[in-house]
């Protein structure tokens, strides 16, 4: 008894080491960060609660393989907005061109959010169009002055990028294809368009 009570020891022990060097052997930057986190933060002299949700990747099965797990490897968690109530800020349109199946993602690791973007034609290669601090998106909302993520990122549909422009004194011409529309939410939108090998920003009123 006393030899098979040393063997399940020695069994269970070495089962621990193998498990802590599996987790020591992950990478930092892929270590995620947790679904949510909450806390204080000071603005204009005024000590203010905010509360972050995240999603995983795993929240966002229609993503293509390929993108799914560069976004792991990253450690990346998906921001919600505060007025969420389905997952957001994964959109899949026509970026590169008329014809193209790409996507756009925010991507949230350790406090930083980035703007990615997959064409489809080049997955493991994605476009960074913008980057901030996970707590300089933050925007009061309800009754109470919690303050919320407030970083939203849509289709822009040529359809929806012409009747933005409506109020310009030379409207221009419909475009060809989407846009990543990028949001601050209840206030404006920008719209990152991609043509002729590079990305820019379609001209909306103010």
């Amino acid at each position: 008894m006393k030899r098979k009570a040393l063997i399940l020891l020695s069994v269970v022990s070495m089962g621990w080491s193998l498990l802590r060097a599996q987790t020591e052997s992950v990478p930092p930057e892929t270590k995620q960060a947790p679904m949510a986190s909450s806390g204080q933060v000071v603005i204009d002299g005024k000590s203010n609660r905010y509360l972050v949700r995240r999603l995983p990747v795993s929240s966002f099965p229609e993503l293509p393989t390929a993108v799914q797990d560069l976004l792991n490897r990253r450690g990346c968690m998906i921001p919600q907005t505060y007025e969420a109530h389905h997952p957001e800020n994964v959109i899949h349109a026509r970026l590169e061109r008329p014809e193209s199946s790409d996507w756009a993602v925010l991507c949230s690791v350790r406090g930083m959010v980035t703007l990615l973007v997959f064409f489809g034609s080049g997955p493991a290669q994605p476009f960074e169009l913008a980057s901030a601090p996970e707590l300089e998106r933050l925007q009061a909302h309800g009754s109470d002055g919690m303050l919320g993520f407030n970083w939203a990122i849509d289709p822009g549909s040529p359809e929806k990028i012409h009747e933005s422009q409506s109020g310009m004194e030379r409207r221009p011409a419909v475009v060809d294809h989407d846009a990543v529309a990028d949001s601050v939410v209840d206030h404006s939108t920008i719209y990152h368009f991609y043509a002729k090998h590079a990305w820019t920003l379609l001209d909306v009123p103010n």
